[in-house]
């Protein structure tokens, strides 16, 4: 059993027991937390889409812990102009367990 879901901007294809890095989530590390924005759940070839979600459907997953990514590095230049700018960022994530996928 799989399911799409919604957070941070971003959707997810997930199943139990997966492994995904996330927008940052404001949880403990250890914390369980319900996403209830699902916006399809799919059992082997049966597959419910929502409009836009799917009514009682939600994903339990674990935290995992808190990071950040590899930096990126940013480099703007205007030519003949004597314009240089560097700039960098590392954006923070969560990593989560998926637990239980619920219809």
């Amino acid at each position: 059993m799989y399911a799409v879901i919604k957070t941070g901007g971003k959707q997810y294809k997930v199943a139990a027991g997966d492994k995904i890095k996330v927008e940052q989530i404001a949880a403990d590390v250890g914390q369980e937390i319900v996403i209830d924005q699902v916006l399809a759940v799919g059992n082997g070839a049966e597959l419910t889409v929502g409009t836009p979600l799917v009514n009682g459907a939600s994903v339990k997953a674990t935290v995992l812990a808190h990071g950040k990514h590899d930096k990126v590095r940013i480099f703007k230049m205007r030519r003949r102009k004597h314009y240089q700018k560097r700039q960098g960022h590392r954006q923070a994530y969560t990593e989560l367990q998926i637990g239980t996928v619920g219809a």
